[in-house]
């Protein structure tokens, strides 16, 4: 059961690379001086991403845990 303990930290690696992928975008318009209008735009366009990548990361831990508890 190794291979789900590495296929689950594959996938929260991922996780959390897509979280810090959506900071960097986030930062990016912060640093645009954006109209609050074109900020909650591109805050509305990133929220499906971030929680995408958090729900990744959470199912990479749950592997982890599953792949720990069957070893």
């Amino acid at each position: 059961m190794e291979y789900l303990v590495w296929a689950g930290g594959g996938l929260s690696v991922l996780g959390m690379l897509g979280l810090g992928w959506c900071v960097l975008i986030i930062l990016r318009a912060k640093r645009r001086n954006l109209s609050e209008d074109e900020m909650r735009a591109v805050l509305q366009s990133t929220l499906p991403k971030n929680l995408g990548a958090l729900m990744l990361s959470m199912l990479g831990l749950m592997l982890v845990v599953v792949g720990l508890f069957l070893s």
